[in-house]
C-alpha cells in the first residue's frame, strides 16, 4: 500500500516516494491497490492487511494476526520475489513458520534476481522454505 503523497513515508521512504511519486495513490488512484474483484469477493470472511514497506511483519498486524488464530505456515505468493517475498518470508523464518513458496504464483521485475532468490530459497533454507506448484498447494487444501 502506497503513501498519500509524495515525500510522505519515513526515512528513505520519503526519497523513494519523491523519486516515483507515480506510485503514490494521489497519482494512481485507489483502485491500481484495490484487490482483484476475483478476490475481492471474499471479503469477509477473508482479512486484508494491508502494508506501507516491503515486509508484512514491520509494521505488527501480521505478527497478531498469525498469533491470534496459531497460524502455522505461511502460503507466499506474490510480486517482487527478489523484494516485498524475499522481506515476508525471511521474518516467516525467522519466526519458525511453515513457508511454502508456491513456484507458478511468483514474479519479479528481474528474471535473474527471481531465479537467484528461487535458488537460495531452496538450496540455503531448504529445511524452513518448501516450495509447491498452484496445483500442488490446492490439492492439498484442508
Amino acid at each position: 500500500m502506497p503513501v498519500e503523497r509524495e515525500g510522505d513515508g519515513r526515512g528513505t521512504w520519503q526519497r523513494y516516494y519523491r523519486r516515483w511519486p507515480e506510485v503514490t495513490l494521489e497519482r494512481a488512484g485507489a483502485d491500481a491497490v484495490r484487490l482483484m474483484p476475483s478476490l475481492e469477493r471474499f471479503v469477509p470472511p477473508a482479512q486484508v492487511l494491508d502494508k506501507r514497506v516491503y515486509s508484512p511483519w514491520t509494521e505488527g498486524d501480521m505478527d497478531r494476526f498469525v498469533a491470534a488464530r496459531e497460524i502455522d505456515t505461511v502460503i507466499v505468493t506474490g510480486g517482487g520475489t527478489d523484494v516485498c517475498v524475499l522481506a515476508t518470508v525471511l521474518r516467516a523464518v525467522d519466526r519458525g513458520l511453515r513457508v511454502v513458496l508456491v513456484t507458478d504464483a511468483l514474479c519479479s521485475s528481474s528474471d535473474a534476481t527471481h531465479d537467484g532468490l528461487m535458488e537460495l530459497y531452496l538450496s540455503r533454507f531448504s529445511q524452513q522454505i518448501e516450495a509447491a506448484t498452484t496445483e500442488e498447494v490446492l490439492a492439498h487444501w484442508r
